[in-house]
């Protein structure tokens, strides 16, 4: 096929390749981006209630509607994506997620912005998967963590930035918001559209069903055990983050913006160590580095129940944080090493084991703050699960030897 058809959204004319540096700030983008319409509504949700007559409990099933859309969509967008060019999925889930953004703002009525939740979800899900996967073919294999740590940079700065800019643009009208956020994806959109690269699928993927897309990822033990694996750290990590404020509350009588002001420090230094993490992995070695990290996690949250004060107690969930950071570009680069056909299947089972870690972490987190005095409760099953997931990579391998590089 000629290379100089007319640009059009599933290929581009020739053009010279895109350098490492910028595949890694237009994945910071794209998961800034949607990151930040992850948690949006948060701030909002009062204004939400009222606005379409609805009680508080209820009003929060505009934040679970978009995260289950994304969640349940992900795991038929990896399979389908995986057979066709990355590029053309992701230029048209983002189109997708542009479109139902800007409909959140029109929405008339409490259903109708649940249906525009759950279809910007699962446009979303059409569109990380494709970043993930496309990493690791668009830049050589030493800047493979390096980039893949500016995307999870982009999602956790717009942790930082998501709730605050939710709540500042929302002063004047709660749409305002969602109008925002569709511009800049649409700005976003055009941008990767001229600078995003073609990626197409594997040979060998578009020979693949979607069912043996699964089976073929779960016939290696190796990627199995490493999928639980992240599950148990997913869920011991989420059920202290989702807590932590009520124990600032509880525990040191802090208010809600100084809270905010805590998570927002937290997110800050898990971005930080996202974007400049690789550094010292890159000298230290992916295997070296995680062993260590878990150890530290596993004394860091140990140690938060005991601490004797707040600035103590801040100190050690920003370290924690920091090591967070650290953490997710190896799992990433880990589970995704483990194919070269199915590489959006595994980031969308990654997503998904994301999902899941956090739903059982606040089921989980909200009985044992309750039952145990303090944070000691919540930080113990942290740790458990920590421990946990220790276990399962190095049963799985994980510490002795680099995962081969495809095993599906």
């Amino acid at each position: 096929m000629s290379t100089t058809q007319t640009p059009n959204i599933a290929a581009k004319s020739a053009a010279p390749p895109v350098s490492s540096s910028a595949i890694a700030w237009l994945a910071f983008a794209t998961m800034f981006v949607i990151g930040t319409d992850t948690f949006l509504v948060a701030p909002m949700l009062p204004t939400l209630a009222q606005s379409f007559d609805v009680s508080t409990g209820v009003s929060g099933w505009m934040v679970s509607a978009y995260a289950l859309g994304f969640a349940l969509f992900a795991l038929v967008a990896g399979p389908l994506s995986d057979g066709r060019d990355r590029r053309a999925v992701l230029l048209l889930g983002f189109a997708g997620f542009i479109v139902a953004t800007a409909l959140c703002a029109a929405a008339q009525g409490f259903w109708t912005m649940i249906l525009f939740r759950l279809l910007a979800g699962m446009s979303a899900a059409l569109v990380t998967p494709q970043i993930w996967a496309s990493i690791p073919v668009l830049v050589p294999g030493d800047a493979i963590v390096k980039t893949m740590g500016f995307a999870g940079a982009g999602m956790s700065v717009s942790q930082v930035v998501g709730v605050p800019i939710g709540g500042w643009l929302a002063a004047s009208s709660w749409h305002v918001p969602f109008i925002a956020v569709a511009g800049l994806a649409a700005i976003a959109w055009l941008v990767l559209w001229r600078v995003f690269p073609s990626v197409p699928a594997p040979a060998a993927a578009t020979r693949t069903g979607f069912f043996e897309t699964y089976a073929s990822l779960f016939r290696s033990k190796t990627f199995t055990w490493y999928l639980v694996a992240y599950l148990a750290y997913q869920t011991g990590v989420f059920e202290t983050f989702s807590f932590i404020g009520t124990w600032l509350e509880k525990d040191f009588d802090l208010g809600i913006s100084a809270i905010g002001a805590a998570m927002m420090a937290l997110g800050t230094g898990m971005a930080i160590t996202s974007l400049f993490g690789s550094h010292l992995i890159k000298r230290l070695g992916q295997e070296r580095t995680l062993v260590l990290a878990l150890t530290a996690l596993v004394v860091i949250y140990g140690a938060v129940p005991f601490a004797p004060n707040l600035a103590t107690a801040i100190v050690l969930l920003a370290l924690g944080s920091a090591v967070l950071g650290l953490n997710y570009p190896i799992f990433m680069a880990m589970l995704i090493s483990q194919t070269s056909a199915a590489r959006g299947t595994v980031s969308s089972l990654a997503t998904t084991a994301l999902y899941a870690g956090t739903t059982i972490g606040g089921i989980v987190g909200g009985v044992l703050l309750t039952r145990f005095d303090g944070f000691y409760g919540v930080a113990g099953f942290t740790v458990l699960a920590l421990l946990a997931a220790f276990a399962i990579f190095a049963g799985a391998g994980a510490f002795r030897t680099r995962p081969a590089d495809s095993a599906a």
